[in-house]
């Protein structure tokens, strides 16, 4: 398998997870030092958000993948993804147009998301 299909692969249980709410597999697919930079700027831990997740403030009801581009140089990568994503925030639910900019880091044969930041688009 490709690096390009390997990324895309972890891309996709990323967010298969998300929408599953599957905090335990979204753990094991992130990195230790992980961030979510919101649309807000508010850069949060990975414990926090999934602590949230788990806690029902953050729920993915489903993300549609509308573009994807991958640019991979050496051991590292940026995954850029748009997407329509519905979902609840702190109560609020509304279909989200987010692109969402992954950093990857190659662990052996391991891709392993570092950082997400998330935007409109």
């Amino acid at each position: 398998m490709s690096a390009r299909e390997k990324i895309v692969e972890v891309q996709h249980a990323y967010m298969e997870a998300m929408e599953e709410g599957d905090t335990d597999a979204i753990a094991g697919l992130l990195g230790s030092g992980f961030t979510l930079t919101h649309m807000t700027g508010y850069v949060q831990p990975k414990a926090e958000w999934l602590a949230q997740m788990s806690q029902g403030q953050f729920v993915y009801h489903s993300i549609e993948e509308k573009n994807v581009a991958l640019d991979i140089t050496g051991d590292r990568a940026r995954l850029v993804a748009r997407t329509v994503t519905d979902a609840t925030v702190y109560g609020a639910r509304a279909n989200w147009r987010l692109q969402l900019a992954t950093d990857y880091a190659r662990e052996g044969d391991v891709w392993v998301p570092l950082r997400t930041v998330a935007t409109t688009w």
